[in-house]
This record gives structure tokens, C-alpha cells and sequence, in this order.
């Protein structure tokens, strides 16, 4: 069974966002970049599948410029066993990402899509289902848990009132949440060795898919700065600050 997981290149969680001087976009120069925490959760659960002789081959797949080949390598030494890129250097949002990643799919034969919940940057989270729609295919999102048992995927996914459990048929797509495993770290053989692994790099036309894009961001802007909390002595002194101050009670 091959399993594919796209993943996304986005600022490293711990840095600091800033916005550009312009207010364009995001200031990127000298940030450094990582995949995506959820698709790094995604990545793992799909080399676990593969230790456990459940899925045959890992292909990670990752859509923009030149640069995503960095985040590409280090899936590669996680443990993938091959890459794609799909190069484009337009401002692409979910639904073309999405059906960049089912010509992808159509092309590998891939029987598992595993993706990310949301990406950090956006935090959309649109384009697994965006993908599992155009493609026709049964979908879990927010899992916490996955097993594969004769041709049947049954996913555990959190809700706001409890635990829910699906059975789904294969191929299927699957988001992942935080919870459905830790990922590992990156061994210096396997950095070295992921340097030799096969990576594709095809563009939007070889897929034939028009990436065109609908929106157009007009202004970044920074949220508003907020003025310092305050430290109350008493209950009392709380109540008469929310009634007679921010006057919401």
C-alpha cells in the first residue's frame, strides 16, 4: 500500500512572526523555515504504517517554489522513501493545492492520503477535505488515533462532545491531529542518507492542472497592540472592575 503525505514548508513555530514593511505578506528574509508541525505528525504516522509492513512505500509531496525541497529532504530523513515537488512559484490557495495534490495522487496510485489537520500559518484547514471531495474518497479528520485491518480504516477523532469512532473503506484521507502520535527526530545517517534519496520535481502543467489564483491579499496587518493587564486583590475588587470598568457584567 503506498501512503502519501503532502507537506507544507511554513516559518519554524518558535520564531516571531513579523509582517513586512509593505504590509504584502509575512517578512520571510533570514526566518527559518520547517514543515509544518501537523504535517510532521502526518509524516510519522505514515512511517509507522510502513514498520508495521501495513503500507509498502512513503511518498511525501510538497507544492511551491524551489525551497521546499529543504523541508522535502528532512521528511526524507524522518524516513520517507521518495519526494515530489511540485514547483510553482504562485500564491496558490487550498483548492488548487488540492487538486495539484489528486492529479499526484492519481498519478502514484496512492491508497492513503495522510495530511496535516491545518497548517500554522494559515490555519485554514481545508485542504484535506478539499481533496478527499474532489477525489471521491472516504475521509477522517482531526484523527487521534488510526488501525488498518483487511482493507478497513477505523479512526478515532476528538469532537467538542466526546469520542468519535468511523470505519472507513480504502483508499481513504486522513487529517491528522496533535494527538495521534510524537514524531521523531532526524538521525545524522539518515540526514546523510536522505541526500540520496529519489525526488521528483514536476510542475502544475505536467499535471495538467491551472493553478490560477481566485484571491488576492490586499493588506497584512500586525493585530493591535493591548493595553497591560491588572492584578486585583480580592473577588470583590474583580467584580466591581468588570462591572464599572470593562462594564461587561
Amino acid at each position: 500500500m503506498k501512503v502519501l503525505v503532502p507537506v507544507k514548508r511554513v516559518v519554524d513555530a518558535n520564531v516571531q512572526v513579523r509582517v513586512a514593511s509593505d504590509n504584502s505578506g509575512v517578512d520571510l528574509n533570514n526566518v527559518k523555515m520547517a514543515i509544518n508541525p501537523f504535517c510532521e505528525i502526518a509524516v510519522e504516522e505514515a512511517i509507522r504504517l510502513r514498520e508495521k509492513d501495513v503500507a509498502s512505500e512513503v511518498i511525501v509531496v510538497s507544492v511551491g517554489t524551489k525551497a521546499c525541497q529543504e523541508q522535502l529532504r528532512t521528511a526524507l530523513a524522518l524516513g520517507a522513501d521518495r519526494a515530489i515537488l511540485v514547483e510553482t512559484d504562485e500564491d496558490l490557495q487550498p483548492l488548487a493545492i488540492a487538486k495539484l495534490l489528486k492529479a499526484v495522487s492519481d498519478k502514484e496510485g496512492a491508497e492513503l492520503t495522510i495530511f496535516g489537520k491545518q497548517s500554522i500559518d494559515e490555519d485554514n484547514g481545508q485542504t484535506g477535505q478539499m481533496f478527499a471531495a474532489l477525489a471521491g474518497l472516504a475521509q477522517g479528520t482531526f484523527a487521534s488515533e488510526i488501525t488498518i485491518d483487511g482493507g478497513k480504516l477505523t479512526v478515532s477523532r476528538e469532537t467538542d462532545t466526546g469520542e468519535q469512532t468511523l470505519t472507513l473503506n480504502m483508499p481513504a484521507v486522513i487529517t491528522a491531529d496533535l494527538r495521534l502520535n510524537e514524531p521523531r527526530y532526524a538521525s545524522l545517517p539518515n540526514i546523510m542518507k536522505a541526500k540520496k534519496k529519489p525526488m521528483d520535481v514536476v510542475t502544475p502543467a505536467d499535471l495538467g492542472v491551472e493553478v490560477t489564483s481566485n484571491i488576492k491579499t490586499l493588506k497584512v496587518t500586525p493585530p493591535a497592540e493591548r493595553a497591560a493587564g491588572i492584578i486585583v486583590e480580592s473577588v470583590e475588587d474583580l467584580v466591581d472592575k468588570l462591572k464599572n470598568v470593562a462594564k461587561v457584567i
